[in-house]
């Protein structure tokens, strides 16, 4: 895919002061998947800086698409191993499922991760307290635009953008489809005209005490600040077809306990 030169670029989203300008934090669950690489591509043509949640069996199957998101510059939080249901799995199963995913996010990239995110956002009590013990900080998000309902329809991915965005929110998003990588792309232009800095959650919000969370499962107050631009000035897609979702893995030794999202096919 070629990428046409944009009008205006984000700037250095690892300098940016976020207290002095707008920023947002784009996250992405779910991967790594087979749009990873053109997810990158979107992102690093308009200079923008994301944080990667993945899941821990799916890096450990592809190790060197874990390592193209660090050299692309972005952030990696830990989404369990096997993106289980935290909040209802056995007690003594939080643990594997966060220390198995940081070990192979750590394995593959040289780094372990700061953050974890639980699949579907639920967590519990427990679940913060052993993710503490592994000196992880638990982030979720304040825009939820339910690109996963909308996979064909992505128009209405985008209002819900357009109305939620404010400045310092944390957006979730998944790497799981095709359709995300073409509304990032048609999007990142209108953030970009309306002052905005795709930035990582660290630079967003700064060092998270392990432990902590941040955000919710719902979605914050609409903003609706964000103005629109001509049509002529989104960029157009291109005229290949959309593959499907990829899927997850299955869940092998914890049955029943899926929190949602891409189903095996």
């Amino acid at each position: 895919m070629v990428f046409a030169a944009r009008e205006q670029r984000a700037g250095d989203p690892d300098h940016v002061d976020c207290k002095q300008v707008k920023c947002v934090a784009l996250t992405f669950d779910d991967g790594p998947t087979p749009f990873t690489d053109r997810l990158l591509k979107v992102l690093t043509a308009d200079g923008a800086k994301a944080t990667f949640f993945l899941i821990g069996n799916k890096v450990a199957a592809d190790p060197a698409a874990a390592r193209r998101i660090t050299d692309a510059g972005m952030e990696i939080g830990n989404h369990t191993w096997e993106h289980p249901n935290m909040s209802t799995i056995p007690v003594g199963d939080i643990a594997s499922q966060i220390r198995r995913g940081s070990e192979a996010i750590a394995a593959a990239t040289g780094r372990a991760p700061q953050i974890y995110r639980p699949a579907g956002g639920l967590s519990s009590d427990a679940v913060r307290a052993e993710a503490g013990r592994q000196g992880l900080a638990e982030i979720l998000w304040d825009v939820i635009p339910f690109d996963w309902i909308n996979d064909s329809n992505t128009a209405a991915t985008i209002y819900m953008l357009k109305t939620q965005i404010k400045p310092g929110s944390v957006v979730l998003l998944h790497d799981t489809y095709s359709s995300t990588v073409d509304l990032v792309y048609q999007f990142l232009p209108v953030l970009i005209a309306n002052g905005y800095h795709m930035v990582t959650v660290d630079h967003l919000l700064g060092p998270r005490a392990a432990g902590s969370s941040y955000g919710s499962r719902v979605n914050g107050p609409p903003a609706n600040d964000i103005v629109d631009l001509p049509a002529r000035r989104i960029p157009p897609l291109p005229g290949t077809p959309s593959p499907k979702p990829a899927p997850n893995l299955p869940i092998t030794d914890i049955p029943n306990q899926s929190p949602g999202g891409p189903a095996q096919q």
